[in-house]
């Protein structure tokens, strides 16, 4: 499917032209995303190592965890200027886990970290996010705040033990284990959450309690800044994988994340600037990387964007989504760059995903995706939705924006559409969404299924307005005058069908079939109060004093 888009197009038809749209200049984007790059600072370590079995951390002894030894190694390394704590050879049962700065956490190959799965060890609760709702919940398996310079890297195993027997249940699905009588979110819980968020409850009285049932993540960072974690194997997670929330350069390299469980995010840096993450394979139970700024009323109230993210070479296979934006969004994004990866499996739902509502509101922009290879996905190659879980209880109102996404060189041998675009009712809130040099094979629904994409900026209507208002006395003024109850989108057709444009021309540019505009068309005439002749001769033989 080749790229197609109009710009300016009416304008330039008053001329008797037909110019395309400017082709989108990825290779300067890139440049931009190399020059991020460059600004995300590097951790570094002094020579001097910690081994966690000098502090009495033994294998193979699950009935007495080793977390303590291992937090009291981490704290020795950082007191002691910093270094790297060694996970040697060898299987270890452990508790939660407290990085500090200037710490380099290293598994050995062939080390694995068991977490226990008693939910007591996890508490008290500690400062973090769920669903992008500020909250006091489970101690993460692995938890910083507030630290710099810190890293996780090896080649070692870190396994949070999540089963349809231990975390999985918690969610409340019986597909994951849960009964009757169980600790779970849909006891109360996570409801009491999100009305937090909502009240604005102060965050200190948003105290998570184990009967709750709220899954910590598995590792989760909080406002630190210069992080590593690389070449690492993470499975089975409670709750999401890898949540850095408000941090500032983070590089995720080489890491291997397989997690089927129930909201099994696989990377989701929330309210982060300058992120990198390369070369990583992702098996996920949700949405292999989702990026994210806070949900409602709190990520209004902190107002801190997403921005400035580069995916390059990774690999996807099942999962939601590939590379999402959302749906805990209400900060906005800004700034993607996604380029040579790979994707495939039958159970991943779409390649890249934008979901977002008028509940999380805010402004996504600037998604430059290149030289992606898809064997098949379930859905869609790119589906941007704005309605995302509309039954959700908040406050509305909150309209969100999604503009400036580009796709190039994306191959996809198997897909029921190509680009599946959800708006809302009118056209203002998708609009500069282009897709080029790209090849969708196999579709097996029809190519695409968009509603409410402008393809015609608000900007350029604004300059067609006033081209007609000047040429044609005031037409579009006095339009608005005498029908006071028309829409923008029906000014829009009116203004289509005045210069001649034919219905499929038109249902091309609001991407509907022709059959939705019919029905649009005879809306207009009873709003204008058109008897028996067509909305087109009536709409060109209009004449307003």
């Amino acid at each position: 499917m080749m790229r197609r888009t109009i710009n300016l197009l009416l304008m330039l038809l008053f001329v008797a032209e037909v110019t395309s749209a400017n082709t989108v200049d990825f290779d300067k984007a890139f440049k931009e995303s190399a020059r991020i790059e460059k600004q995300i600072k590097r951790t570094s370590f002094p020579k001097r190592t910690f081994l966690i079995t000098d502090f009495g951390a033994k294998t193979d002894d699950e009935a007495n965890p080793c977390h303590e030894a291992i937090n009291q190694a981490i704290l020795q390394c950082s007191l002691s200027g910093g270094g790297t704590v060694i996970v040697p050879k060898g299987t270890f049962y452990t508790g939660p886990i407290t990085l500090k700065s200037n710490v380099n956490f290293h598994l050995e190959e062939g080390a694995v970290l068991k977490f226990s799965t008693d939910q007591s060890l996890y508490f008290p609760a500690v400062l973090t996010r769920w669903e992008g709702i500020d909250c006091y919940n489970a101690h993460p398996l692995i938890y910083a705040y507030g630290e710099s310079n810190i890293a996780i890297t090896g080649k070692g195993i870190i396994d949070g033990q999540g089963s349809m027997e231990t975390w999985w249940p918690m969610c409340g699905a019986v597909k994951y284990g849960w009964k009757e009588g169980m600790v779970a979110q849909r006891n109360g819980g996570r409801e009491r959450l999100l009305m937090y968020g909502e009240t604005s409850t102060p965050v200190y009285k948003r105290l998570m309690k184990p009967e709750d049932g709220m899954r910590p993540q598995l590792l989760n960072l909080h406002s630190c800044h210069t992080i590593l974690i690389e070449g690492v194997t993470l499975l089975n997670s409670p709750f999401w994988v890898i949540h850095p929330l408000f941090c500032e350069s983070l590089i995720v390299s080489g890491v291997t994340v397989f997690n089927r469980g129930p909201n099994g995010d696989g990377c989701d840096p929330e309210s982060c600037k300058n992120v990198l993450i390369e070369n990583c394979t992702f098996d996920t139970g949700d949405d292999c990387i989702a990026i994210k700024s806070g949900r409602n009323e709190d990520g209004r109230k902190w107002n801190i964007p997403s921005e400035n993210i580069i995916v390059r070479g990774c690999m996807m296979r099942n999962g939601h989504g590939g590379v999402v934006i959302g749906s805990e969004i209400s900060g906005g994004y800004r700034n993607l760059f996604v380029e040579d990866c790979r994707m495939d499996s039958p159970n991943l739902d779409r390649v890249i995903r934008i979901k977002t509502s008028t509940c999380r509101g805010g402004l996504i922009e600037n998604v430059f995706v290149r030289n992606v290879t898809v064997g098949q996905c379930r859905e869609a190659v790119l589906r941007i939705n704005l309605q995302y879980e509309n039954r959700e209880k908040c406050k509305r109102g909150f309209d969100p924006i999604v503009r400036n996404v580009h796709l190039k060189n994306v191959t996809c041998e198997k897909s029921k559409l190509g680009v599946l675009i959800i708006g809302l009712e009118d056209d203002k809130h998708v609009y500069n969404i282009s897709v080029e040099d790209s090849h969708f094979n196999n579709v097996a629904k029809g190519a695409n299924d968009i509603t409410s994409l402008s393809v015609i900026s608000n900007h350029d209507w604004n300059k067609l307005e006033l081209w007609i208002n000047l040429h044609q006395d005031g037409f579009i003024y006095k339009l608005r005058h005498y029908y006071p109850a028309l829409s923008e989108d029906d000014i829009h057709i009116i203004l289509l069908l005045r210069i001649d444009f034919n219905n499929a021309q038109i249902s091309e540019l609001f991407h509907v079939l022709e059959s939705s505009f019919r029905i649009r068309r005879s809306r207009l005439k009873k709003k204008m109060n058109v008897a028996c002749e067509s909305i087109t001769d009536f709409v060109k033989s209009l004449y307003l004093e």
